[in-house]
């Protein structure tokens, strides 16, 4: 129960009691919602070098390795354990087992042996290879992979059983602990292996990877684009060539200026095509890699080419502009080197632009966010990043198919100011929609949610917009469908000018978390239309003396003196008596119950002079109040149930003062709301009687107070739900 406003110092010394600060008011949210607390607003991109240690220890790899020294100990990674839980999670091993440490499985192991190259990684017997196809993509780039995977751990001097790697998560670069103990079958790994039995980084980087999902068992299955995009920050495009826009060229070109990974392969239409050649020596479904595009003069005409890479490192195209056609007997030796054109078996090749969208199927873009690029790369993605939540009765509102509930989704504003630099007149951005952890939660039963967005135009008021815009409002732009993948991502060439963003599921009231990206060519502004919380209660009224009372309020004074007897002032007790008589009474509302202590609380809300009772003018003001809030129930009651949708709460606790940001209302409905996302009047009436205790506590505290408890209005409202 909050304590009345009239004692504000004792409400901030039971704040210090339970050592409620800024710091440990997080820790109260993070038990309470699923997810943890964010301030709304853009996140900054951590970089590489910043990322982040998250082994439950708290130290670093470096401080953990020191210890090790120190102790003359090989590490023991307590957050991945050696046993079968970090395996699989729905099956037991078919075959036992042994963890062993690479010492105990070769006598001269090594980290990395001659440079980290494609023919590190050979699958296992692990259904992966989404995963290893993206490792020896790693591979092409020796800064992404030092990144990816510190160079400066071995198995020599100051070898302490453990290593590390950094791995991108969610807009976030972590650096992940482990220790060597891989599993191991008759002295042989089981799991990902480099075809030099003695080198090891690859093995350690799987597990690693398996550390940060969950266990091995949650890498099966998957899509190559995903571990790129893990491995660099980067966002994702895939494009259907034959489907593809018709400025694809430009945006080839781009991407590579931008050093973006791109990719590229021929589809197969049953598994005995796996792999097969055709007759110009192309590779069916197997994955290539784009290396440069550009235009050669020939025979007085401009012809668009592109380099292909083949990984095996031979095994090229044949036809026109392949390395050894004649078609480069007609261009400039100095033409040929600025290219970087040989005659070598080498997997990498030349051909026309126009012959590339003939024989290739699919292309994948892993567009690389400023801190994934060349130190000396010129051309950047501006980026900016929201983390937020679909939660269940108050932002899980599902898609346009449900109006009455999709616009309780986060919105967010995007701000398009600056056109191309190509002389164009729209602006170019790509948003990404990521859903988060799934992979993790395998183990618990989560599947991926079907995930998409859609971008309306802005309106010129600052405030998120509510059904009946919806309602008269066609989007401008979406994400080509609603599908079960880890991120949903799209191009966009739009007009300068605002416009609004909601990230949703497809059904409604699906939980998860997300991870929204906005790329542009040039700088976006964005902001959350969630806004922050704000209080605007009406002044209540001046006591009227007896000499002014109308007939009305002389037959109120008269009802109030019989309830509250001899003291002429109402108990708890005796208010909990007359509000079940007089609500129960009421047809057109659900009520339950009002507990004592919920009248307790009304008390401390308008007792001014601090007694535990209400006079008849403090009784007066809050039965306004009380009559107030049965409007506005009544108002937000659509169906005429009795109950209130949670997803109406919003608009309903706004009519009544109160704008809560999403956080904030989603702690709202968790305490309030039933399993259906409905409140009855009761819920309702203590929802109101909370907020309006702790705004009032807030508002009369001094600015010294506010300080001492390090709380601004969000988090002090956050924190009195929470109570």
């Amino acid at each position: 129960m909050l304590l009345a406003p009239s004692s504000p110092l004792s409400f901030i010394a039971s704040l210090q009691t339970l050592s409620v600060g800024a710091e440990s008011f997080r820790a109260v949210s993070e038990r309470a919602m699923p997810y943890h607390y964010q301030a709304p607003g853009p996140r900054e991109h951590s970089i590489p070098k910043d990322s982040r240690a998250i082994h439950s220890s708290g130290q670093t790899y470096e401080q953990l390795r020191q210890e090790c020294l120190r102790k003359g100990i090989l590490f023991e990674d307590g957050d991945f354990p050696a046993n079968n839980s970090s395996l699989f999670f729905s099956e037991r091993p078919s075959i036992p087992f042994v963890w062993k440490r690479p010492g105990e499985i070769v006598k001269n192991p090594e980290f990395i042996l001659g440079g980290a190259t494609r023919t590190d990684i050979c699958q296992g017997e692990l259904g992966d290879c989404w995963l290893l196809a993206a490792i020896a993509s790693l591979t092409l780039n020796e800064k992404t992979l030092a990144r990816v995977v510190p160079q400066d751990q071995n198995f020599g001097p100051g070898y302490a059983g453990i290593f590390h790697f950094q791995i991108w998560q969610h807009s976030e670069w972590l650096d992940v602990v482990i220790d060597d103990r891989l599993p191991t079958f008759r002295d042989r790994l089981v799991f990902l292996h480099s075809a030099d039995h003695n080198e090891f980084w690859s093995a350690l980087l799987e597990k690693a990877y398996a550390k940060l999902n969950g266990s091995y068992e949650a890498l099966k299955g998957g899509s190559t684009i995903e571990a790129m995009e893990d491995f660099t920050g980067g966002v994702a495009e895939t494009f259907e060539v034959k489907k593809a826009p018709e400025n694809f060229y430009e945006i080839l070109e781009k991407a590579l200026k931008r050093s973006s990974m791109v990719g590229c392969s021929i589809d197969i239409r049953n598994s005995s095509e796996s792999e097969a050649r055709t007759p110009f020596g192309l590779i069916k479904g197997h994955a290539y890699t784009l290396t440069g595009i550009d235009q050669v003069n020939y025979q007085g005409q401009k012809v668009e080419l592109i380099r292909v890479r083949n990984p095996w490192g031979q095994v090229e195209w044949n036809g026109p502009w392949s390395d050894n056609s004649y078609e480069w007997d007609s261009v400039d030796s100095s033409e040929q080197k600025r290219l970087c054109h040989s005659a070598l078996n080498d997997g990498e090749f030349w051909m026309t632009f126009k012959d590339f969208k003939v024989h290739f199927d699919k292309v994948e873009i892993c567009n690389l966010t400023p801190d994934a690029l060349e130190e000396d790369a010129l051309h950047k993605w501006e980026v900016t990043v929201h983390q937020g939540s679909w939660v269940r009765g108050s932002t899980a509102g599902g898609c346009r198919n449900f109006l009455d509930t999709f616009w309780t989704n986060p919105q967010i504003k995007l701000s398009l100011t600056e056109k191309d630099d190509d002389g164009q007149e729209e602006c170019t951005f790509i948003v990404a929609l990521m859903q988060k952890d799934r992979r993790k939660l395998k183990k618990f039963g989560a599947d991926l949610l079907t995930i998409g967005y859609a971008i309306y135009q802005s309106p010129a008021k600052e405030e998120h917009l509510t059904k009946d815009f919806f309602r008269y409002h066609a989007s401008q732009a979406r994400s080509k469908t609603y599908i079960n993948l880890r991120e949903v991502s799209e191009r966009f060439k739009m007009p300068p000018g605002e416009y609004i963003l909601i990230p949703t599921t497809f059904e409604p009231h699906q939980e998860a978390n997300f991870c929204l990206r906005i790329f542009s060519e040039k700088k976006a502004i964005t902001q959350e239309m969630d806004g922050n919380v704000d209080i605007a209660l009406p002044e209540p009224p001046k006591p009227t003396s007896p000499s002014q009372e109308t007939e009305e309020d002389k037959q109120f004074r008269a009802l109030f003196e019989q309830i509250a007897g001899e003291d002429v002032e109402v108990t708890a007790e005796e208010l909990e008596y007359v509000l079940n008589a007089v609500l129960q009474k009421k047809k057109n509302i659900k009520f339950k119950k009002l507990s004592l202590i919920s009248c307790k609380n009304i008390i401390s809300l308008m007792d001014n002079n601090g007694n535990g009772k209400l006079e008849f003018n403090e009784f007066k003001v809050f039965w306004n109040k009380l009559k107030t809030w049965i409007n506005i129930f009544l108002q937000f009651d659509v169906d005429r149930s009795g109950t209130m949708s949670s997803y109406e709460l919003r608009l309903a606790l706004k009519a009544a003062g109160f704008q809560l940001n999403n956080y904030v209302l989603q702690l709202v409905v968790l305490r309030y709301a039933d399993e259906q996302y409905q409140l009855d009047f009761d819920d309702f009436l203590n929802c109101m009687i909370r907020l309006e205790n702790a705004s009032r506590v807030f508002q009369v505290l001094s600015a010294k107070d506010k300080e001492c408890i390090q709380l601004n209005i969000n988090e002090f409202i956050s924190l009195a739900m929470n109570i």
